[in-house]
């Protein structure tokens, strides 16, 4: 951004590559992640099987992995350096930068969530994927429920 950081983290459904939810934090604090993951859960309203991250501190800390633990989630995290491990999620944070976030000139954290908000949206109801069969995330995911989740006030 023009001044400062922000720092995203996004609730994925493996299976549909549907972005259940998603915040941003001007800290590394892993107490964003670990809210997230809770709404997403109440949201779902279910636990995710396995969680997959990196090794960045946020998901390496007591806050995270306790998290995990007390849902009762399988614990997945890639190899330092290993990219792959995570290919989902690193693809979703490539079209980030490079659909939106290096074309805006964000300044602030404010219109970097205004301008996130949207493309989570049209991302999940929007873009079709040809994985899905051309179809969108969310037509995968929830076909019957109205709209989908989106990013917590």
């Amino acid at each position: 951004m023009g001044r400062g950081y922000a720092y995203p983290v996004a609730v994925m459904d493996w299976r549909t590559r549907t972005v259940l939810l998603w915040k941003l934090s001007n800290t590394l604090d892993s107490g964003f992640c670990v809210e997230a993951l809770a709404e997403a859960v109440e949201k779902a309203g279910r636990a995710p099987e396995i969680f997959n991250t990196d090794q960045c501190s946020q998901f390496t800390s007591d806050a995270w992995l306790g998290a995990l633990q007390a849902l009762k989630v399988r614990i997945s995290m890639d190899g330092k350096g290993r990219w792959m491990d995570n290919v989902f999620i690193e693809r979703l944070w490539r079209s980030v930068k490079h659909e939106g976030v290096y074309l805006w000139g964000i300044e602030n954290l404010r219109s970097l969530h205004k301008y996130l908000s949207q493309w989570f949206k049209d991302y999940n109801t929007i873009k079709p994927h040809q994985f899905l069969e051309y179809k969108t995330p969310w037509e995968c995911y929830r076909p019957t429920d109205p709209k989908p989740l989106e990013q917590a006030a």
